[in-house]
């Protein structure tokens, strides 16, 4: 079993912006995880993990002129209830690349907590901020996260 699984998110931001949706094909998940996650390249990846095993996001725009990053990833739990289903945290901001250039990173991190049941799908919401307006903040809450 590798120690992290990487989810990456491959956006369409014109497309998106345009349609005012992820949908429609403006955006496919994608893992490699192990243990043969199901809906890959589609927005309701089910990513199979294992408990303590890291898990990284990934954002990258399809249009390279057009800038996309994870502005929040919220895990709405099992059948929809609130709550954190990941420890860790983001790395969301555009820190100072040493000459007051920013660099836009795009990911976030998190472990996967030995209490998770074995089986349950934890669905979170994955908010991606797209250049800057009104219709810039888009989300979907198909994605999923299951355990072993």
């Amino acid at each position: 079993m590798k120690p992290q699984v990487n989810i990456l998110a491959l956006v369409d931001v014109i497309g998106a912006l345009s349609d005012r949706t992820l949908g429609n094909g403006n955006l496919s998940l994608v893992d490699n995880g192990d243990f043969h996650s199901l809906g890959q390249g589609t927005p309701e990846l089910c990513t199979i993990v294992s408990p303590g095993q890291v898990v990284q996001w990934q954002v990258l725009a399809v249009d390279l002129q057009t800038p996309v990053e994870i502005k929040s990833i919220t895990f709405l739990g099992p059948e929809g209830a609130n709550g954190g289903a990941l420890n860790g945290g983001s790395h969301n901001g555009a820190p100072d690349g040493g000459d007051g250039e920013k660099l836009d990173l795009g990911v976030w991190i998190g472990i996967v907590p030995p209490y998770l049941p074995p089986g349950v799908g934890h669905r979170y919401r994955l908010e991606l901020q797209m250049y800057e307006g009104d219709n810039s903040v888009m989300h979907i809450d198909s994605p999923t996260l299951m355990c072993l």
